[in-house]
């Protein structure tokens, strides 16, 4: 037999709540938690440790026996511009020679064709596994096996002439490259989903076309990033053509720190210009990559002035408020 209810405490409300007429014990809002933050000793301690090295670090290169005011002064000499600029000229060049190579690598790689595949497969096994400096030394001496180079009665001439200073630090830094974009291009051309080359061949659209049109500008999201950093490390790669006698910017700078007995000071001028140019085609690769991830980013990440402007935003929405 069932107890009978209470009829009398089953709709009263509970003992804290107000009731008509009463005053409520609610008095206003918690009272904030005061959050002490836990004390990272450890980060104070290496900060001090880092900018203590670091300034013993600024102090021995201020008191070293180096001219500082040669530096200055041979920074913008015309001999080293120009040498800057045939740094840049043969990066360039080497780099578009890489990346058609490459490219057309990368597609016989892929290609069903058991004879191109494997073709390719022994060029990037070949250019990938020997040093830059031995490929540009075998240039630079391939006289030395071909005196002559006989095309038939479309060229002919000795392989000295041939083989300018320029010529081998083309073929050497050009040719060892396509072997590194062959396979940054192919990992890029197999992101790419195949259903999208099934329905670009059901709309009726050749191979070439399917490649051109639908594969390879999917694929460029993937391809940029790791040929701006190849072609940031072609920058600094360049300076070993000095041993072919090519006057780019290091050959350039070691003349002028030769002759005048300032060796040290001259690499610094050397090494100032390479961080400028590397700093500033870093920026365009920046710019080239938030131009091809419109197609896979909802919203683009910011540029290096809305990141500027919206920083000294909140700054200003900071001081306003207190």
């Amino acid at each position: 037999m069932t107890d009978k209810l209470d009829k009398s405490s089953a709709g009263a409300p509970p003992e804290d709540t107000p009731r008509g007429g009463e005053e409520s014990a609610y008095s206003g809002p918690p009272e904030a938690i005061r959050a002490i933050p836990v004390r990272h000793y450890g980060r104070w301690v290496s900060a001090v440790i880092v900018l203590a090295l670091l300034a013993l670090l600024v102090n021995a290169f201020a008191n070293g026996d180096i001219q500082w005011n040669t530096v200055g002064d041979q920074l913008f000499d015309s001999t080293v511009i120009a040498g800057a600029g045939r740094t840049l000229l043969i990066s360039v060049l080497s780099m578009v020679l890489g990346v058609v190579l490459g490219v057309l690598l990368a597609v016989m790689r892929l290609s069903k064709n058991p004879v191109t595949s494997t073709v390719a497969w022994v060029y990037i096994w070949f250019f990938r596994g020997t040093p830059v400096y031995v490929q540009l030394l075998m240039w630079f001496n391939l006289a030395l096996i071909f005196p002559v180079l006989n095309l038939g009665p479309i060229y002919k001439d000795e392989m000295t002439d041939v083989m300018t200073p320029f010529m081998c630090a083309l073929l050497g830094l050009g040719l060892n490259e396509a072997a590194y974009m062959a396979e940054i291009c192919r990992a890029g051309l197999l992101a790419v989903d195949e259903g999208q080359t099934e329905a670009a061949h059901a709309l009726g659209m050749s191979h070439g076309k399917t490649l051109r049109r639908i594969v390879i500008p999917q694929a460029m999201r993937v391809i940029v990033p790791p040929t701006g950093n190849e072609f940031i490390n072609m920058l600094k790669t360049s300076s070993l053509v000095y041993v072919v006698t090519y006057n780019e910017l290091l050959r350039s700078t070691s003349v002028i720190g030769s002759s005048s007995f300032a060796v040290m000071e001259l690499l610094f001028v050397a090494s100032i210009w390479y961080l400028v140019m590397t700093s500033v085609f870093s920026v365009f690769q920046y710019y080239l990559e938030r131009y091809y991830a419109r197609g896979s980013s909802r919203s683009l990440p910011p540029t290096v002035f809305q990141k500027i402007r919206t920083n000294l935003l909140s700054i200003g929405r900071e001081r306003s408020a207190a």
